[in-house]
């Protein structure tokens, strides 16, 4: 996994603490004992055979298991504790998670949780790879046939975000074919919400009119009430960005602007005690009623 990582033999060697030609020496003995090449070498490094990728996969799985055991056993030793990897979408972020993973932390003081902003599509290949215990995010990306297991967590709603007294807001909804004459501001070319979006103008025959990329949310509304253009972001996460500038909302009528956001897990009955612990009271708090938001 070391030479995988650092792309070479050398670098890992070093990271590792064992001497260059020892770490050639094991993985040729390895590629002898599967009979199939791992590695392309060359001056500038090595690279993944399919072997090569596919032992890799593998790899992160068996020390995937060994520190969830490890770190299972440990949380018996003193009562319940560890830490809980998280990878979660930005839509997650901004909305749901600083409310439920504070009041999991004042339950919990001994557990660290150690969280990540990542796209939807990321989200879910780090659970699959085992880089995240668990992962929260639009559960749309998701492809069939994929071996991830989900749990509801929360719903979220898009709107067009527009500047005050724009022509738009004469209307109370819209579909979002209705938007594609005015320039867009559009969060990162791989977010959930922009492939929505993109797949929506396509099955209209027409294009997005995209004037500016952002990553941030924030950063759409300053756009936005700067005159770029019009955005598409959730309505919780708008209103509680109520402040940054002069702007209002308008709901889309898109069957996908309905966003189901879900708990995700390569298998949630094996996560370790203190992640057991994290979904359930993440799945408590998405029951109980939502604060009143304050303006």
């Amino acid at each position: 996994m070391a030479v995988c990582e650092l792309g070479s033999i050398g670098k890992a060697a070093e990271r590792e603490f064992i001497a260059a030609s020892a770490v050639s020496k094991r993985l040729s003995d390895l590629e002898a004992t599967l009979e199939t090449p791992l590695l392309y070498r060359h001056t500038r490094g090595v690279d993944l055979t399919p072997a090569g990728e596919s032992l890799l996969h593998h790899a992160r799985s068996v020390l995937f298991s060994l520190d969830k055991m490890q770190g299972e056993l440990s949380e018996y030793a003193d009562g319940v504790r560890g830490h809980v990897r998280i990878h979660a979408s930005i839509s997650a972020i901004v909305q749901f998670l600083p409310e439920d993973l504070g009041s999991f932390a004042a339950d919990h003081p001994q557990v660290k949780i150690d969280l990540e902003e990542h796209l939807s599509t990321e989200v879910t290949r780090a659970v699959q790879e085992g880089a995240a215990d668990l992962g929260i995010c639009n559960v749309g990306v998701l492809v069939k046939g994929h071996e991830l297991q989900t749990q509801a967590y929360r719903q979220d709603q898009l709107v067009l975000i527009v500047p005050r007294r724009h022509p738009l807001l004469a209307r109370k909804a819209l579909a979002f074919e209705d938007t594609l004459d005015f320039d867009h501001v559009g969060l990162h070319s791989n977010s959930s919400i922009h492939l929505a979006m993109r797949d929506a103008a396509a099955a209209s025959g027409r294009t997005i009119k995209l004037r500016i990329h952002v990553t941030g949310l924030d950063a759409m509304c300053r756009m936005i009430h700067n005159g770029l253009g019009v955005g598409v972001m959730p309505r919780r996460a708008f209103e509680l960005m109520h402040g940054v500038g002069e702007l209002d909302c308008v709901a889309l009528t898109d069957v996908w602007a309905v966003r189901n956001i879900a708990l995700v897990a390569r298998d949630f009955t094996t996560l370790p005690v203190t992640a057991r612990l994290l979904v359930d009271h993440l799945k408590a708090r998405a029951i109980a009623p939502e604060p009143a938001l304050a303006h």
